[in-house]
């Protein structure tokens, strides 16, 4: 029996990669990624190689449920260089994992109608946001039949997803999505963002993560990044949650080098944010570059913490992987 696996990649495009895939049909179906057959593709194409050394190779390393297609399965890929080393574009490959990072995305993104967010009028702009953020009834909430869809593929897909609700713009959305370790956390991020994009192809509407896709005054979109270790799950306190929320002070500059292009048009100051050029941390405040949740610190200052600054465009490896950086020093 034939079966279909769609091996998923990220290109070469900067300042962000783009998702590709394509579908190779194979005799049996295999039972993890290291079944399945390593395969090549053009670089050329995807601003990974020359025309003149082309190929590039895709390394399988996570398999789920391909929730659209009977007897088929999406298969994650690292990219190598034909001589099987980590290309330079595969930020993945680029940095050691630890199963002990724990970390939640929150997803932002906005539904488009042409150049225009859905919901907006051909011809300006809808009332101001207040109204928008968790709404239903069709005078506020628009899209939600993409989102539904979205969020069923994601639980048929085996992903970790914990949530969704409209956003403050109208037709902006947020999805949640859970995972224990750096790399698999990032790799499901990467996988329903993907099935996000394919699901709208169905609706004809466009997924924009830009962290500002309107100008004025909107609320950006961002990749808020809950994360926890060991540490600040179990052993807690306020000392130790503040000496690390200092941690990040020093290399904040380092941090917003890799959350995402674009991110000076969110991080202003204003809408839920501070400001690019300046850091700061407290309890419950979503003006911060770090919150402190309040179930953080009616736990005993146990939990988790927020990081608010990537934008929703950032390669979570690379948030990932300057996290990791930051909390090992």
């Amino acid at each position: 029996m034939a079966f279909k696996l769609e091996y998923v990649w990220l290109d070469g495009y900067k300042p962000e990669p783009n998702l590709r895939s394509k579908t190779k049909i194979v005799a049996d179906e295999p039972s993890s990624p290291e079944e399945c057959p390593q395969w090549s593709f053009d670089g050329s194409s995807t601003e990974q190689a020359e025309g003149s050394r082309s190929d590039c190779l895709l390394q399988p390393v996570r398999m789920i449920p391909d929730p659209a297609r009977d007897s088929a399965a999406l298969v994650l890929c690292e990219v190598l260089a034909a001589d099987g080393s980590v290309h330079p574009s595969n930020r993945r490959g680029q940095f050691e994992d630890d199963e002990d990072l724990w970390l939640g995305f929150e997803q932002e993104y906005t539904l488009m109608a042409g150049n225009a967010p859905l919901g907006f009028p051909p011809d300006g702009y809808p009332g101001p946001q207040g109204p928008y953020y968790c709404s239903v009834g069709i005078n506020n909430c628009v899209g939600r039949e993409v989102v539904e869809a979205h969020l069923d593929v994601c639980l048929e897909a085996g992903l970790n997803i914990t949530g969704i609700n409209a956003e403050v713009m109208k037709g902006q959305w947020e999805f949640q999505l859970f995972g224990k370790g750096a790399k698999r956390a990032s790799d499901d991020l990467w996988l329903a963002r993907y099935l996000l994009y394919r699901t709208a192809e169905a609706f004809d509407v466009r997924v924009s993560i830009h962290p500002k896709p309107i100008k004025g005054d909107w609320n950006g979109s961002g990749m808020h990044t809950n994360f926890s270790n060991t540490a600040i799950r179990e052993e807690g306190g306020e000392d130790l949650i503040k000496e690390i929320c200092e941690r990040f002070r020093p290399v904040h500059k380092d941090h917003i080098a890799e959350y995402g292009s674009d991110n000076e048009q969110r991080l202003t100051g204003l809408h839920e944010t501070q400001a690019i050029d300046k850091f700061s941390y407290g309890v419950s405040d979503r003006g911060a570059s770090i919150r402190i949740p309040v179930g953080t610190v009616q736990a005993g200052w146990k939990g988790y913490l927020e990081d608010r600054r990537p934008a929703s465009n950032a390669d979570p490896y690379r948030v990932a992987a300057q996290l990791l950086k930051t909390l090992k020093s």
